[in-house]
């Protein structure tokens, strides 16, 4: 290194820290990753949450198709699965706020407030012991028709502001949208077409719950170390002042 670049570093500010912090063994450096503590295990509560019930409910409907309509430990399958989906679904907004922006708090809010209805229908099943879902569907009218139609839409605006904020796969929200989109469109086809249909919206936030698990955590916050080293200003090239 010549003299001027020797004189230059001394006087450039932190040049003495950062000489000092880079001496030191990697075990002894400060640590630039901030640990979220609770609010790090509540995402990854969430995202349990989210996996495991999504897992539930598809596995329900399965039950269904098999025994070809309701059965009273089917339905408490589905009433368990289907009152934790707005648990995870305001969850996984919450976790992502403010990158999932209005869209994404509205879609996840509207989307929550479908499955409290839906919720209720179960209940309403349950108590009169209906027999499958054209009966069930008959007897509710546009009480099952209201929510299905926003959980169709607020499916999609959330899909998009997933796809949006990039902070999950984006084929966890390609499966979102796709499902809620086909569940609308299975409506009157076979037993089958039908499962397909749910169990692709199901995978969607499935996915969304396993992203939330395997994800750090942690994010990247430069020292001042960092923003003085000659190696971030010379891209990675230390010896470039030499």
């Amino acid at each position: 290194m010549t003299r001027a670049a020797t004189t230059l570093a001394s006087r450039a500010p932190g040049s003495v820290e950062t000489a000092q912090e880079h001496s030191r063994p990697a075990s002894q450096r400060p640590s630039n990753r901030t640990d979220l503590g609770p609010r790090r295990r509540a995402t990854k509560l969430i995202g349990i949450v989210a996996l495991a019930f999504s897992a539930l409910y598809f596995l329900s409907d399965v039950i269904e198709v098999m025994q070809g309509g309701f059965s009273y430990g089917q339905l408490w399958l589905t009433f368990i699965a289907e009152a934790a989906v707005p648990i995870f679904v305001v969850g996984i907004a919450g976790a992502h706020r403010p990158r999932l922006g209005r869209l994404g708090q509205l879609s996840a809010w509207a989307y929550a407030s479908s499955y409290v209805a839906f919720t209720g229908t179960v209940v309403f099943a349950l108590v009169n012991r209906t027999k499958d879902y054209a009966t069930l569907s008959d007897d509710m009218g546009p009480l099952l028709i209201v929510p299905g139609a926003v959980m169709v839409f607020a499916g999609l605006g959330f899909g998009l502001a997933v796809l949006r904020a990039r902070l999950l796969p984006a084929w966890t929200a390609v499966a979102l949208m796709g499902g809620v989109a086909l569940v609308a469109a299975a409506q009157g086809l076979p037993d089958g077409a039908q499962l397909v249909a749910a169990g692709v919206r199901d995978l969607g936030f499935a996915g969304m719950g396993a992203a939330l698990l395997v994800d750090t955590g942690s994010r990247h916050v430069p020292t001042r170390a960092d923003r003085d080293s000659p190696a971030v200003h010379d891209h990675g090239e230390p010896g470039a002042a030499m």
